[in-house]
């Protein structure tokens, strides 16, 4: 039951009542939804007397009047107006577009993923297999110390997306979800809630491209959940690309639960957007399980981008990595806590975390703590943080050697970036980031002898 103390002239709550409305949901989501949204109004969005938000304040995005997008109308774009600068050629037959948070099957190509289970959301929930699938997911922090961004992404997700790799598939094309956002005519500020469940079955094999663009600069925000299960041998490599308009706020959620010796690697790339936001949890369950979770990060001016990470060893024989790594410059800043924990129990643990930071400028902050908490006796952890500019020694070197200054300042700052990027194996993807990389720098690495 939505509470009655919600405010009529909210756009949440409209968005809410809009919501209800629609046909065919099970009694069980819109009860998920009311009470997300109940507690939603009793938590309110983030605040920096909170402990995990305390270097993050959202303030903007309570003040600012954003209207919920729930359906796809009001928006024009196309595959002839748009969309072909943000697919990868290693997915152009495998690519699911969402604009404004909402699946558009129309605008989606899944020709070269035969087997593979691609629906929109609502029509996954008319399977009663895939009901219990998606009801799981969807529940499972229903009790949970949810943040109000989770809460409201809950309440008022629409069409999204659940993508199912059968047993035993190794997928050799990548699938990339391509959130694409767009100004909605006649309407303030939107605000987008995307959300996806990806089941990998067991011994499946896939790689996931997750981007974000906008087709123009503006102010809007997208609200993000996606969450991942892979049963037991499953392996996937999951990419994300935010790269959102300059004016946008980015709050994701990213969660992964990996089964017995499951394999999750993933790499997260932070470019756009004012204020970003990306919360990663990694819960690994059973005996076997591995992760690799690592990221770049690069802002300047006056941008803010915030990554929390989770991973929580639960069981024994589990492995953990983590490498992030940040360039700020200009009055950006960026804050990095990372945390592993080793449950009772979970003996031969073999956990590494490890957070990188490059200052370009004396006005840039960073604010960076990796975190240890261990119930267990029988277990190699390590984690560390380094916060550092350039090394003299280092431009000396170059410019000793006919290099102008400035070029020597970008080769060095594109060596401290390039450990992350190597990591990637899609080239699409790897030219798109040097790229992005070397305009940052106003550079192409031209050396003039």
């Amino acid at each position: 039951m939505v509470t009655e103390l919600a405010n009529e002239k909210s756009a949440y709550s409209s968005a809410l009542r809009d919501l209800m409305k629609v046909s065919g949901e099970p009694s069980w989501l819109r009860e998920l939804r009311g009470s997300s949204f109940d507690q939603f109004e009793r938590v309110g969005f983030p605040g920096v007397e909170q402990e995990e938000w305390k270097y993050t304040n959202v303030a903007l995005i309570k003040r600012t009047n954003f209207t919920p997008v729930v359906n796809s109308n009001g928006t024009a774009l196309s595959k002839r107006n748009g969309l072909a600068p943000f697919i990868y050629d290693e997915t152009r037959d495998s690519t699911f577009v969402f604009v404004n948070g909402i699946f558009r099957d129309d605008l989606s190509s899944c020709n070269g993923l035969s087997g593979v289970v691609a629906l929109d959301l609502n029509d996954a929930l008319q399977i009663s297999e895939y009901e219990r699938v998606i009801r799981a997911s969807l529940e499972r922090n229903a009790d949970g110390d949810n943040n109000g961004f989770e809460l409201l992404n809950t309440a008022l997700f629409a069409g999204g997306l659940f993508v199912k790799i059968p047993r035993g598939v190794n997928l050799s094309t990548p699938i990339q979800l391509q959130f694409v956002s767009e100004p909605v005519k006649g309407e303030s500020p939107a605000a987008a809630f995307p959300r996806v469940l990806i089941v990998g079955e067991e011994n499946s094999a896939a790689t996931i491209i997750e981007s974000y663009r906008a087709t123009a600069e503006g102010v809007y925000l997208t609200n993000a959940i996606v969450d991942i299960v892979l049963d037991e041998g499953a392996r996937f490599q999951h990419y994300k690309v935010q790269r959102e308009s300059a004016g946008a706020s980015h709050i994701a959620t990213t969660r992964a639960d990996l089964g017995p010796k499951a394999s999750y690697d993933t790499t997260t790339i932070n470019f756009g957007a004012a204020l970003s936001r990306h919360d990663i949890h990694v819960t690994m369950d059973h005996e076997g399980a591995s992760c690799s979770v690592d990221g770049l990060y690069m802002v300047e001016g006056s941008q803010h981008t915030d990554t929390h990470s989770v991973i929580d060893h639960r069981q024994p024989h589990c492995t953990s990595r983590q490498l992030y790594k940040g360039i700020l410059d200009g009055k950006s800043r960026a804050v990095f806590n990372g945390k592993v924990f080793v449950r009772h129990g979970a003996q031969q643990t073999d956990a590494q975390q490890t957070n990188k930071n490059l200052l370009l400028s004396s006005e840039a902050q960073i604010d960076t703590k990796p975190q240890l908490e261990i119930y267990a006796d029988d277990v190699k952890c390590t984690h560390g943080a380094a916060v550092g500019q350039l090394e003299p020694d280092e431009l000396f070197y170059l410019e000793s050697r006919g290099i102008n200054p400035a070029l020597a300042k970008n080769m060095l700052t594109y060596g401290f970036a390039g450990e992350v990027i190597e990591k990637i194996q899609i080239e699409s993807i790897r030219r798109e980031l040097d790229e992005a990389v070397l305009n940052r720098l106003h550079s192409d690495l031209t050396i003039d002898v």
